[in-house]
């Protein structure tokens, strides 16, 4: 294989590699049952309304794409996983919710230069691994003039920190890729985007999880359902005392964050327009 083709091959085995990731489990559910609400939020935030082009990156089951289509916009929502994109049709056809669901990786968008008056992605953008690549695709995507609107898990919140909190049990990352948790942070989503962009509103926001309310509830429910967190585990083998060790971690993270039954994990919420 001549040098020219190691990378694009290097860079098809990540990709295959976190497509398996996001099949793991039932993601869908933890977007349902945990953050139902934060997909509509986006939407709302970005104004899309009835005839917008939008488009959805890393759309997962499409828990902002479905708003979107509900408003009448015309919805393209993608994601790298088709095991996703194939539970968000169902679920969209029991909404009664019409879109278009492609199979896309957000740092090599199959869609025209401007083609999109809106272009979102709610905690999904933030996993692609080369940060700057996935930003200029999503700019690139969006017409001048039109809205790019994220929400990201922020790296001091808790799911920042439990992502730091599972860091030494995983693989090292290959070359290049950069943490998930960094999308949360406002420098480096400015650095990302530059002059691009105007009118930008960015705040830190958080959302009210109620669903795990006795010790280990969390860790039970995301060992079972979240993709990084099943592939952490899976990489430990039959090693049962780093899981013990992890389990603890993740059981002492959760207790930390909870008050009355309940947790409040930090996002980041940004909006801006594509200048021309």
């Amino acid at each position: 294989m001549s040098e020219a083709t190691d990378p694009v091959a290097a860079d098809l085995a990540l990709k295959a590699r976190h497509r398996a990731v996001w099949a793991m489990g039932d993601y869908p559910s933890v977007a349902s049952h945990v953050i139902p609400e934060n997909g509509a939020e986006l939407v709302r935030e970005c104004g899309v309304r009835r005839g917008d082009r939008v488009l959805d990156i890393a759309a997962g089951s499409g828990n902002a794409a479905i708003p979107a289509a509900l408003t009448g916009a015309d919805v393209v929502a993608s994601d790298l996983t088709p095991e996703l994109l194939e539970v968000g049709q169902h679920l969209a056809t029991v909404r009664g919710a019409q879109l278009e669901w492609r199979e896309a990786d957000a740092e090599h968008l199959p869609f025209a230069d401007g083609e999109f008056d809106v272009v979102m992605s709610c905690f999904g953008i933030m996993f692609a691994p080369h940060h700057q690549t996935a930003a200029d695709e999503m700019l690139r995507v969006c017409r001048p003039g039109g809205t790019v609107g994220l929400a990201n898990w922020t790296p001091d919140g808790f799911i920042g920190q439990m992502f730091t909190a599972m860091k030494p049990y995983a693989p090292p990352p290959p070359p290049g890729a950069q943490p998930p948790p960094l999308w949360g942070d406002e420098e480096h989503v400015y650095a990302l985007l530059g002059d691009r962009v105007t009118d930008v509103d960015a705040r830190r926001t958080t959302v009210r999880v109620d669903a795990f309310p006795e010790r280990g509830d969390f860790r039970t429910f995301f060992k079972a359902c979240y993709g990084p967190t099943i592939a952490v585990y899976r990489a430990l083998g039959d090693d049962r005392d780093r899981e013990a060790a992890l389990d603890g971690e993740l059981d002492a993270l959760a207790e930390e964050h909870t008050r009355d039954g309940a947790m409040e994990w930090e996002y980041l919420l940004l909006t801006a327009h594509r200048t021309s």
